[in-house]
């Protein structure tokens, strides 16, 4: 049991920088923000574990289910994330293309310190053995002195490709012919950004967040490896017995010309293709979905609706279900996993195409990072506009893709995908 004390937030400014400066310390850290987003289903603006109790950490199989023996012996909150090749346990795939990361296929802590603030108030839900230092805490995190910090001077990454444009072209021409034979109606196909080169990942964080504002932001840090997410999409989130999805598919760029840019929101809402795209995954959730859910529960709420964020609009849809109370949180994960709007339709034949025609393995990226609360309910991301990063190799690696359909040409799907890598890009270049 969480000893809670609850406190006012003296000043709001710079509230992420304040948290992530008196996290920096710990080796384990996961920081969630809404950045200010409106959410129906949201119950925080900013939630940060600091520091492992317990944890689980599987590179091998049955990840599932040892999470969900993890979760019933802790009883507790966990934070932690979920990669893209936990696909190989929920079908008979394998990912053997090349990996600069190697991050867990799994890993989730019992934050020691937990810490939750909902408007103007912030939530200490520490473990008792540490509940005495609530109130150094928060000095620590609001009334210390500015004490003069060493920076280290890095250079600029220099960015490098896993694909240049023609031989992207030339993947996407034989994604086509997939989709030309009926093996698949869609799939989403990505390609990886990477660097050799030190960054500073606090400093990258708040200058890609800032830049970006997502609704399902996340900072999180487990020794030397660090994600710097800046998602707008929401996997899946548990509350009581409703299971609600939000795939993203559709995307098209911001003009500082208010008519202009009402025009482009307008013209993606239109858009034959982005819609065909989000109605086909749309069908995908709504199916992985049905799997657990209680007979006639599955609802689309909305469908390929338009949301504007500071780099790109998107079109979004709301897929929701009903479980029975006891289901298992793991087994809504598992049987929904991966997500749709990364994979393609059919699912299964779009992973083997994917695989096959990708050169880096995904890991993290289209993964998912989020918690579980006591009672089961949980919210989890999509990982993507993020950077990756292994502080010790050093290699800092973002990913960028986009859903490729029968009308799609390929030039206009590398265009989109560096529409979409430009928030990492300049990040890295600040």
């Amino acid at each position: 049991m969480r000893i809670i004390k609850s406190k006012s937030i003296p000043d709001k400014t710079n509230l992420l920088k304040h948290l992530l400066d008196w996290a920096k310390p710990d080796s384990t850290s996961c920081l969630l923000t809404s950045n200010g987003h409106t959410d129906p289903y949201g119950k925080f603006d900013i939630l940060l574990g600091v520091g492992a109790k317990t944890s689980i950490h599987i590179k091998s199989n049955h990840a599932f289910s040892e999470l969900s023996k993890y979760r019933a012996q802790v009883q507790d909150w966990l934070l932690g994330f979920m990669t893209y090749d936990l696909k190989n346990e929920v079908e008979n795939l394998q990912s053997a293309n090349l990996d600069g990361l190697d991050f867990p296929d799994l890993y989730f802590f019992q934050p020691l310190k937990l810490i939750r603030i909902i408007g103007n108030t912030i939530e200490f839900l520490y473990l008792p053995e540490i509940a005495a230092d609530i109130e150094k805490d928060f000095e620590l995190i609001f009334n210390s002195s500015e004490e003069k910090i060493v920076v280290e001077n890095y250079t600029t990454p220099k960015v490098k490709v896993r694909f240049n444009k023609d031989a992207y072209c030339d993947q996407v021409d034989k994604m086509l012919d997939h989709i030309h034979r009926g093996d698949i109606y869609e799939a989403n196909f990505c390609q990886e950004f990477y660097a050799e080169s030190k960054i500073d990942p606090l400093k990258s964080f708040l200058h890609l967040n800032e830049i970006s504002k997502a609704p399902f932001a996340a900072f999180l840090k487990i020794g030397p490896k660090y994600a710097l997410c800046s998602s707008p999409e929401r996997y899946l989130c548990k509350r009581n017995t409703k299971l609600i999805s939000q795939p993203i598919k559709g995307t098209a760029r911001r003009s500082n010309n208010t008519i202009e840019d009402l025009k482009l929101a307008r013209e993606l809402a239109q858009d034959p293709k982005e819609r065909s795209e989000n109605i086909m995954i749309t069908d995908l959730v709504r199916n992985d979905l049905s799997k657990l859910a209680l007979k006639g529960s599955v609802q689309v709420e909305e469908l390929c609706k338009v949301y504007s964020f500071k780099q790109v609009h998107q079109m979004i849809s709301t897929i929701t279900a009903s479980v029975e109370p006891d289901t298992d949180p793991i087994s809504c994960i598992k049987n929904t996993y991966p997500m749709g709007s990364m994979t393609g339709a059919p699912k299964l034949s779009a992973m083997q195409i994917i695989e096959d025609l990708e050169n880096s393995k995904r890991g993290l990226y289209s993964g998912s990072i989020g918690y579980f609360e006591p009672n089961g309910d949980f919210d989890f991301n999509v990982v993507i506009r993020s950077l990756l990063y292994d502080a010790e190799k050093p290699y800092v690696s973002f990913t960028v893709g986009s859903a490729i359909t029968a009308q799609a040409i390929p030039e206009k799907e590398y265009e989109e995908c560096l529409l979409k890598a430009k928030a990492m890009r300049e990040t890295l270049e600040a």
